[in-house]
């Protein structure tokens, strides 16, 4: 009998993959879904790497760091007013320089999400409907007052001066807070962050949580990235939609199943060799002049931000 040849491997490939008109890949979403996955990994790299840079911040004990962390943090929520949120964003883009880190892919993540967490979430309060105020934008105009229970809709609706001060403020907050939180995390091992937290005190069931956690992202991203690349080594074809998105359910259940598994094996491997449900470290190394004299250049800076 003669060979034939399958129909489907005739079929050119689907119009969401490729546009000859176009002359470029279109991604689906399980694609852009892996390219995510590859970034959490990509980036848990970069971490590692720029954490050893020669910079101010990466030459500092991570218990001044930490410190460091916790009490800027304080200070952001503490201010009232946006030109001292904008001095101290100021202070921390001073240090980044200082630390050597990129510049652009360091705001680009603090930018993004300042946006997201910040300006979106607190865009709503710039109408008069939510923070009342003088209008300085109006935007629309109805007929008559309504009200709502306890709610009050004006008749002219806009964006009053005191919400956009209101949104303003926060959006600061969240970059300032996001800048400093990623300026100690791109310039710290993840094993000195367990160490200080330790050192002042986290407890220990807290430290075991973040630490399985950060282990297993990277496992999860691999594994995940691993079974695409399997599945797509094994097809002829790119496939529909809609059966993309079975795959991806049924990959999420084992995945789902394959963890519940681990977790056991884990803790199983923890008990046999001897856990207590404590986590135990070398004893650290003591404080260097470096460290006691940029510590307190930093506390010092941070009392004047909060009486300024």
């Amino acid at each position: 009998m003669a060979n034939r040849i399958p129909s489907f491997l005739l079929d050119k490939p689907d119009s969401d993959i490729y546009s000859e008109d176009r002359g470029k890949i279109k991604l689906s979403f399980i694609e852009r879904g892996i390219n995510q996955v590859a970034d959490v990994i990509r980036s848990g790299y970069i971490q590692w790497d720029t954490a050893t840079n020669d910079g101010f911040f990466q030459r500092l004990d991570a218990r001044i760091k930490m410190i460091f962390l916790l009490f800027f943090a304080v200070i952001v929520s503490l201010k009232k007013e946006i030109m001292p949120e904008i001095y101290l964003g100021s202070f921390i883009f001073v240090l980044v320089l200082m630390s050597r880190l990129n510049i652009f892919s360091f705001y680009k993540k603090v930018f993004f999400l300042g946006f997201l967490f910040g300006f979106l979430i607190a865009v709503p309060s710039a109408f008069n409907v939510i923070v009342k105020g003088e209008i300085i934008f109006p935007v629309f105009q109805l007929s008559k007052d309504y009200r709502f229970w306890v709610y009050h809709i004006p008749a002219d609706i806009g964006i009053t001066r005191e919400g956009i001060s209101a949104v303003s403020m926060l959006t600061i907050r969240v970059v300032n807070s996001l800048s400093i939180a990623f300026l100690v995390l791109s310039t710290t091992p993840f094993p000195d962050i367990i160490k200080a937290l330790k050192m002042l005190k986290v407890p220990d069931s807290f430290l075991m949580v973040i630490t399985l956690s950060y282990k297993y992202i990277f496992i999860f991203s691999k594994t995940v990235e691993d079974m695409h690349r399997a599945k797509k080594s094994r097809l002829l074809r790119e496939v529909n939609s809609a059966e993309a998105r079975k795959w991806a359910a049924g990959r999420m259940g084992f995945i789902f199943r394959k963890t519940r598994l681990r977790c056991d094996e884990i803790f199983k491997a923890m008990l046999s060799r001897g856990f207590s449900e404590e986590v135990k470290i070398y004893k650290p190394r003591k404080l260097k002049s470096r460290d006691i004299i940029a510590g307190a250049i930093l506390m010092i800076t941070g009392v004047f931000f909060i009486w300024y």
